[in-house]
């Protein structure tokens, strides 16, 4: 009976590569795991954290009074930007105190990421791909001695800038594919790395003096002594002999130094990062990292252009006449703002709970690819209904166009560290199923291993755990968050019946981590209002709202499951929201003015249009006063004709 079980579950298992299996084995879980297991219990504190967010706020606004209307990169003046960033140590966010740098929280980190985006989405850029995934943090956690003590301080200090190639033409979203290779080879009785490198969308490339770079390390001749073949990454200068930095790419015109690495090089085995044992650990090195860019440094660029949206959309709508009615009430232009506030309030609850999470120490790998597309997607998604409502304002460059850099950059976030639909359909739900439950992947290493009594015992686990979930699944005593994350971890076990077909069947994958992200996003806002009590009503709606968005999603995969019949309980009609729910909701938007505060938190608006409509707020409308100020934030610039 073992054997019969065993062979049969060995056959359905998805076949799991190298670098995946490496995934799996990288980061931590935490919330994820309790929404597969079925109950969820949220952190009752936040984190001790030391608040060093007012060492770097005077400078971050001094950086954008001199440069925050203009591009990073082309630009005639590029020197003086980017002397201004090394010399105030913007990029030494996370980097420990004993080599110089600030090792600033993940709060406090997102905070100034957000702040100085919400100004200008290239600096942002900039400043965050040096305190993300990198050189610095590669250093810290697997640096030698003699590298962190050579190359910390000077990426404190702002004598390193780096970058980090890892893409190019063959290999983006999959980025462990056809990457550069690497062969091994004894000169002079010395081991070096022949790679030739073809790096493309990396980031600071062109300006860049220190350059991580990974490739595929092949040992033919078996000369390393420690170490392995495989992913590996090593650091090299700007000057290094062979290397090729002559051209950038422009994304979108947005105005950040990107670009590409080539040429043919030799790199000695002591530049890999960490030494000759650390060849071939690149991959695990790598994912192990990842969640600083994919849950950090991305969501808040996107909670910049988010809070940015709601809260100038919000003012410019009380003001901006059309038929002789301010926008705001009109409910078609409601319907819009509504769902800028629901979605805002989404990422920056997230924002919160996940910085929150990873102060705590943990590395959650599944949740920061939840937080890059979610995030990435929303704030997209808040854009597109503010450009609605700016309309002509918001088509045409100038001073009172407070969304263009914004939508210029949208694209940018949804597609780096890996496209969002990818993000979706393959790993949130794929890797989620198999890092995240509490049973299964015990059970496909038992398989790797060949071990039966491993294996049963797992399966037994997995199956009481099924049981009781199918069962608590008919219980009408819980509320309805934790109603469906039990059915959600029931309706899992189900889906993961299909093994290795979960990988083809995206439509399928693509629902389920919806479902599961939404939950996430849910229990973010839950634990958003419990620490700051901003508002029970836009709390409950934005629960509640989520809840009813995944209800049909749920019935989808029912519908399509092969054990449709056992899960028909679990099939919901969605609440339709009324038209009384959506006036109640934008009246809390409206009368509740903790909201608009808490969304204009790490919002620059000194000397912009958004200080223009907070003024008008202030002013009496029949005033000459606000008059003249009206037709200053309607007007359009004007360029004289050619």
């Amino acid at each position: 009976m073992k054997n019969t079980i065993f062979n049969y579950v060995k056959q359905i298992i998805p076949k799991i590569s190298k670098t995946e299996l490496t995934a799996l084995r990288s980061g931590t879980t935490s919330i994820d795991r309790q929404i597969f297991k079925g109950t969820v219990q949220l952190p009752n504190k936040l984190p001790n954290t030391f608040d060093k967010t007012n060492l770097f706020n005077h400078k971050i606004d001094d950086l954008l009074k001199l440069h925050g209307n203009c591009k990073v990169y082309p630009n005639p003046h590029f020197q003086e930007i980017i002397d201004y960033i090394r010399f105030n140590k913007f990029f030494s966010f996370i980097i420990d105190e004993k080599y110089g740098g600030a090792n600033l929280s993940v709060k406090d980190q997102s905070s100034l990421l957000t702040k100085i985006t919400s100004k200008n989405p290239a600096l942002g850029v900039t400043i965050m791909v040096p305190n993300s995934l990198g050189p610095g943090e590669l250093l810290a956690h697997y640096g030698t001695e003699n590298q962190k003590n050579k190359y910390l301080p000077g990426l404190s200090d702002g004598t390193f800038i780096p970058c980090f190639g890892l893409t190019g033409p063959n290999n983006g979203s999959d980025a462990a594919g056809e990457i550069d290779q690497g062969v091994l080879e004894l000169i002079n009785g010395k081991k070096y790395i022949k790679t030739c490198l073809n790096k493309r969308y990396i980031t600071l490339a062109p300006v860049s003096n220190l350059i991580g770079i990974a490739f595929d390390l092949k040992d033919p001749d078996n000369i390393l002594e420690t170490g392995s073949e495989g992913i590996t990454v090593a650091l090299i200068e700007s000057n290094h002999p062979g290397l090729i930095k002559r051209t950038h790419h422009n994304p979108l015109d947005v105005g950040f130094p990107n670009g590409t690495l080539k040429g043919e090089i030799y790199i000695d085995v002591d530049q890999i990062i960490g030494g000759e044992k650390n060849a071939g650990n690149g991959w695990k090195m790598l994912m192990e990292c990842l969640a600083a860019g994919r849950a950090v440094s991305l969501p808040a660029t996107a909670l910049a252009s988010s809070k940015v949206s709601c809260y100038g959309i919000f003012n410019y709508a009380k003001h901006r006449k059309q038929f002789n009615i301010p926008l705001i009430k009109m409910e078609g232009v409601n319907q819009k703002i509504i769902d800028i506030f629901y979605n805002t309030w989404l990422i920056q609850s997230s924002v919160h709970f996940t910085n929150s999470l990873l102060d705590s120490g943990e590395k959650p790998a599944v949740l920061s690819a939840v937080m890059k597309q979610q995030t990435t997607d929303r704030a997209r998604e808040i854009l597109n209904h503010a450009m609605d409502i700016h309309a002509g304002s918001g088509i045409c460059l100038g001073y009172s166009n407070f969304l263009e850099k914004f939508y210029k950059s949208a694209p940018v976030g949804i597609t780096v560290e890996g496209s969002n639909t990818l993000t979706k359909n393959l790993i949130i739900f794929g890797q989620g199923l198999n890092k995240s439950h509490p049973h299964i992947f015990p059970v496909f290493e038992a398989i790797l291993e060949n071990n039966i009594d491993k294996f049963y015992k797992n399966f037994k686990l997995i199956l009481s755990h099924s049981i009781k979930l199918y069962a608590k699944s008919f219980c009408p005593i819980y509320s309805k968050l934790q109603k469906q994350t039990i059915d959600f971890a029931c309706l899992s076990n189900f889906v993961a019946l299909k093994g290795g077909a979960i990988k083809q069947q995206q439509y399928l994958s693509g629902d389920m981590a919806d479902i599961f992200s939404n939950l996430y996003l849910a229990y973010s806002v839950k634990w958003y209002h419990q620490h700051f009590g901003i508002s029970e009503k836009l709390t409950d709606y934005c629960i509640n709202r989520l809840l009813d968005e995944n209800s049909i999603k749920f019935n989808r995969v029912i519908n399509d499951s092969p054990f449709k019949l056992l899960l028909l309980h679990l099939k919901k009609k969605p609440n339709l929201e009324s038209y009384n729910d959506k006036h109640l909701i934008l009246n809390e938007i409206n009368n509740n003015t903790n909201i608009i505060n808490t969304i204009k938190q790490d919002v620059y608006t000194k000397n912009t249009i958004l200080e223009d409509l907070e003024t008008l707020n202030t002013l009496d409308k029949n005033s000459h006063e606000y008059k003249s100020l009206y037709q200053k934030v309607i007007n359009v610039t004007e360029y004289l004709n050619l």
